[in-house]
């Protein structure tokens, strides 16, 4: 006996594999599999909404803000150049 109306096909277009237990991505609101739900797997466009990463300064430990887009090298490079107060020791 078929159930054709219980679970989800994976929105991953090289997958399409029919999932009775879908992970729905909280980014992008899509359906996929166990193998593409995580953002880097299906490549979600929304992913920077969400996977937000604060870089710390290696010198004073002081968690420097990144705008979008910026790079967090940069960011800790300007902050080392300018506001860095490290710590002795």
């Amino acid at each position: 006996m078929e159930f054709p109306d219980l679970g989800k096909h994976c929105s991953e277009r090289t997958c399409k594999q029919l999932n009775f237990l879908p992970v729905t991505c909280d980014a992008c609101k899509q359906d996929f599999c166990k193998d593409h739900f995580s953002y880097t797997a299906h490549e979600c466009p929304f992913a920077f909404k969400k996977d937000v990463q604060v870089p710390v300064c290696p010198l004073c430990d002081v968690p420097i803000p990144v705008r979008r887009g910026e790079t967090p090298d940069v960011a800790v490079g300007e902050h080392i150049d300018r506001d860095c107060a490290p710590r002795p020791g």
